[in-house]
């Protein structure tokens, strides 16, 4: 399932099997890192919600470790810090769509 791409992360879940995410961004809030993660399937596609086409991603806050110790990643339990992170994540996706949608619009006009 796996292949050789830089943006792809290897997680454990809380049963020990090891789960392929796909590195989207990283957020930046109130003095703490998360990172954003979208899942992927057994075919190695991002995985999408089953009552809709849109992809779901995973944001899990990133735990500095001690000298020489890699970092780890663990779930967020804070409701509202949650929310707030995928707020700026989404902010984020609509600036860069934008972005986007006007640089195709200046190469029609050329």
């Amino acid at each position: 399932m796996s292949e050789d791409r830089d943006d792809i992360i290897i997680l454990i879940d809380e049963n020990g099997n090891e789960v392929e995410a796909e590195y989207i961004d990283t957020i930046d809030y109130k003095g703490n890192e998360y990172v954003v993660l979208l899942p992927r399937d057994e075919a190695g596609q991002g995985g999408a919600d089953a009552d809709s086409d849109e992809e779901e991603v995973v944001i899990l806050k990133v735990e500095q470790g001690a000298e020489g110790e890699e970092e780890s990643f663990i779930a967020i339990v804070d409701e509202d810090e949650q929310d707030a992170v995928f707020d700026i994540f989404t902010q984020r996706m609509e600036e860069a769509e934008f972005d986007e949608d006007e640089l195709e619009d200046d190469d029609d006009t050329t």
